[in-house]
This record gives structure tokens, C-alpha cells and sequence, in this order.
């Protein structure tokens, strides 16, 4: 099975960890990753901020970039949410068979790959956050769940309030950071509650927003993407 890797501007320019994770992961279960080079911004940070003729340029760009892949991974369930709920209405033909054929990694290997076990070796005690687009516009439901709960050594704890936005929400966080700030303190005092370790999510953008205020609470979780939970083994631990 060969699959592109769509990485994403916030993992290419913060968090390559997650993209290395992601190609570990995926070619430890037997996938061939190609990584398209000409790959740029997917357009929804122009979308969601009302400039949706700026965004048609990087949505046709992208269809091009990924045309011939039957299948398009990538770790971001809102950048997988852009492609699968807006492409068909701004690219044309190319954009909506690319729309078909894009996966948020969760839903790839559970769904494609047809695993929830990956051999992932984490012992620490983890709570799950689900951000806004893979539960709402993804519909990732369980997946992310099956595939943790399946970890050796990994012991989840439920996050109150979990279905609850964290605040980020792209442009949302610099339009209205009072409001953001106050919904990203609710979901870090109920992260610290749970005593976990870590806190991790399938979106980097809200980790992003959640890991900032962690990051300046004593004894609370660190924030860390679920690819780069399901890469750790024995052999190759996460640090």
C-alpha cells in the first residue's frame, strides 16, 4: 500500500517530530510514504477567514501536488476537515476527487490499514482531548480511543469536558483572545485534574493553544500528538 503524506503548515513549521512519528508509524505497518514536495498551505487558515478567492489558488495547487495518490494521510483532522468539507466547492473536479481520497491518520489506520493494535509500547498515563473537526466534521468518533486503549503500557484517563472546544479555533484565538484564553484555561484545569502525564490529540493546532498554557502550570501534562504515541516502542521509546 503507498499513501502521501500531507504534513500541514503547523507540523512542517513546529512540529516535524509529528510528521517523523507519522512516517515510523505507517511504514512500520507495511505502507509505502511518498512526501510531495511541492505541498504548501491547504488554503483554511484564508477560508476560515472569509478570503475564499485567496484560499482557490492553494486548494487547486494542493489537488495538483497530491493528483495520483489513491490515497492522502495526514495528522490533522482540521486540515483533513478543510479538504473533505470545502475542496468539492472551490476546486472543481480535481479538488473533490482529492476530497475522496484524504484520510486523517486516525481514520487511515483504523478504517484503510485495518488496525487499532500498532504495536506501540507508552507507559504513561494519558488523557485524550478530540478536537472540534475530528469529532464534529470528521466524525472520528471511537478511533482515536480504539487505538490508544490497544498501546501497552498505556493507561487513559478520562478527560471531563472533553467535547469541548479549547479555544483555538484558528483566527478565532487572535479575534477573541479573552474568550479563547478563558476556554483553554477550563481545558487545561480539567487535563491537570485527571493527574495524567500527558494529554495528546490528533490535531497539533489545538494542542498547539492547550500545550502553551500546560506548558506554564506546575505538575500539569505535557501535550503530545497520537502519532507520536502509536510510533513509541520498546525499541524506539518517546522521549
Amino acid at each position: 500500500m503507498r499513501a502521501a503524506l500531507f504534513l500541514t503548515c503547523v507540523n512542517d513549521a513546529v512540529y516535524p517530530s509529528t510528521g517523523i512519528a507519522t512516517v515510523r508509524l505507517l511504514e512500520r505497518l507495511g505502507v509505502e510514504v511518498d512526501f510531495p514536495e511541492g505541498q504548501t498551505c491547504c488554503g483554511q487558515p484564508q477560508y476560515n477567514t472569509g478570503y475564499r478567492r485567496e484560499a482557490q489558488p492553494l486548494v487547486r495547487r494542493t489537488s495538483r501536488v497530491f493528483a495520483g495518490y489513491d490515497y492522502v494521510v495526514t495528522p490533522s483532522g482540521s486540515c483533513a476537515a478543510m479538504v473533505r468539507g470545502h475542496y468539492p466547492d472551490l476546486g472543481g473536479e480535481a479538488a473533490a476527487a482529492l476530497a475522496a481520497r484524504t484520510y486523517e491518520l486516525t481514520e487511515f489506520l483504523v478504517d484503510v490499514v485495518g488496525v487499532t493494535d500498532v504495536g506501540a509500547y507508552f507507559p504513561h498515563t494519558v488523557t485524550y482531548h478530540p478536537s472540534c473537526h475530528g469529532l464534529r466534521m470528521l466524525g472520528l468518533g471511537e478511533r482515536p480511543r480504539k487505538l490508544l486503549e490497544a498501546v501497552r503500557g498505556l493507561e487513559l484517563r478520562e478527560l471531563p469536558g472533553a467535547d469541548e472546544c479549547c479555544g483555538f479555533g484558528g483566527t478565532f484565538a487572535i479575534k477573541n483572545p479573552d474568550v479563547s484564553a478563558a476556554m483553554g484555561r477550563d481545558k487545561v484545569h480539567n487535563a491537570a485534574a485527571t493527574g495524567a502525564e500527558v494529554l495528546c490529540g490528533a490535531d497539533n493546532s489545538c494542542l498547539l493553544h492547550i500545550g502553551g498554557m500546560l506548558s506554564r502550570e506546575s505538575g500539569a501534562p505535557r501535550a503530545v500528538h497520537l502519532a507520536e504515541i502509536l510510533a513509541s516502542t520498546e525499541e524506539e521509546p518517546w522521549s
